[in-house]
């Protein structure tokens, strides 16, 4: 699969999940993508961090606006009913459980839901941001994310070996090959990618997957 398929596919699924009328965090990176896939019949305001709610899709050519953009400081649009507001508010819609879920990218997520997203000892990095805010104060966390490393390495551990953003916070998994609920009896197979067996994604997996009978295939 493609680069751009790959991530495509898992904006269009991890875009299913978003319930009508809430409230929803996209994280940098690949999670911005899945603002472009929202069902036409799901009505959903989008919150950045760095100070507005309810905002549109990349722009179109000709349509850009430098002063419009994501805490990744890429455009975005205003949309009817787009506000506007300051940081401090902002972060009092996130502590205050305001969100109906955030979605973020991802290193590595353990089989209990624990989540690191934030640095890669020895390389240079900008701070945490949002997420360790984020991860807290949403009510369901999606993890989008290829499912290996560049290196083919697997990115779903027993546990994580990196520095933690927090403990425990992942709810649901989305990925090229698969889509994977944590739940307190560890990880649940629910659903594989087109061509792909429930065999090959264990053996990209280091964390030991439990396989649901009624495992479909991803459908976007």
């Amino acid at each position: 699969m493609a680069e751009m398929d790959k991530r495509e596919l898992i904006a269009r699924r991890v875009a299913q999940e978003f319930e009508d009328d809430t409230v929803v965090n996209l994280g940098i990176g690949l999670p911005t993508l899945c603002v472009q896939y929202i069902p036409e019949n799901i009505h959903v305001m989008l919150h950045s961090e760095n100070g507005f709610i309810a905002f549109g899709p990349t722009p179109q050519p000709g349509e850009e606006d430098w002063s419009i953009v994501n805490p990744a400081g890429e455009m975005v649009t205003f949309i009817e009913g787009t506000s506007c507001f300051d940081s401090i508010l902002s972060y009092g819609i996130i502590r205050g459980g305001h969100l109906a879920a955030t979605v973020l990218g991802a290193f590595e997520v353990a089989e209990n839901g624990d989540l690191a997203n934030w640095m890669v000892p020895g390389k240079r990095v900008s701070g945490t941001g949002g997420a360790m805010d984020l991860v807290v104060g949403a009510k369901r966390v999606i993890v989008a994310m290829e499912h290996t490393s560049k290196g083919g390495e697997p990115r779903i551990l027993k546990r994580c070996t990196l520095p933690l953003t927090a403990v425990g916070v992942v709810k649901l998994i989305v990925t090229d090959m698969a889509v994977i609920e944590v739940t307190d009896k560890g990880l649940v197979l629910k659903e594989v990618a087109s061509g792909v067996t429930p065999e090959q994604v264990q053996a990209a997996t280091e964390a030991t997957l439990t396989v649901d009978p009624n495992l479909k295939t991803i459908s976007v």
